[in-house]
């Protein structure tokens, strides 16, 4: 089966609380456009990330969120000075912190840094045609200008609120040659 595969850029996740204290009382998030995901979207706000060793300044994804989330490539770490284990989305215990600064504000956050797990959105349709689960491991082909690779590891997240897309950061898609978005092979 052929899945999209998109490049998930640094960015983070914010409570509402978090983006009042950063942004101002009453503060909304500003929709910039629409993301592949049904519901979620890149906003026009950004803070800056601030490490042990440097800052990044970093957009924020919507909607908001029941817990504060910053997700990093491992390069973006090594800048920022964090060592951010790799994790699904939402798994955020014992996992190391930062300090955000926005315009209005600033947050420290106790833990919430991740980088993120390579994995592929489907609904429960999407799933069935593939002949996968909630939660399995499948590997994806990229063929894509001379630099083919099979991504292993891979973790299948299924729920009706999702659109069938694989999700890779920065890294993963330099490694691959990735100019943007492009179509992988899974391979179970």
């Amino acid at each position: 089966m052929k899945v999209m595969v998109e490049t998930s850029a640094r960015h983070l996740h914010v409570t509402q609380e978090d983006l009042e204290t950063l942004f101002g009382k009453g503060a909304v998030l500003s929709h910039k456009k629409d993301l592949s995901q049904p519901g979620q979207f890149a906003t026009n706000e950004k803070v800056e990330v601030v490490g042990p060793k440097g800052s990044l300044k970093m957009s924020i994804l919507g909607p908001v969120r029941p817990e504060t989330q910053v997700e990093v490539a491992l390069t973006d770490a090594r800048k920022l000075g964090i060592n951010p284990p790799i994790r699904e989305s939402g798994d955020l215990a014992g996992t190391p912190g930062c300090k955000l600064i926005g315009p209005a504000g600033e947050v420290e956050i106790t833990h919430g840094v991740i980088a993120a797990k390579r994995h592929i959105h489907f609904n429960p349709e999407e799933a069935q045609q593939a002949g996968v689960t909630d939660k399995q491991i499948v590997s994806v082909k990229l063929d894509y200008n001379g630099r083919s690779l099979v991504f292993g590891d891979v973790v299948c997240r299924v729920s009706p609120k999702y659109a069938l897309a694989m999700h890779i950061d920065t890294d993963e898609s330099n490694a691959a040659g990735l100019p943007g978005t492009v179509d992988g092979e899974i391979i179970l």
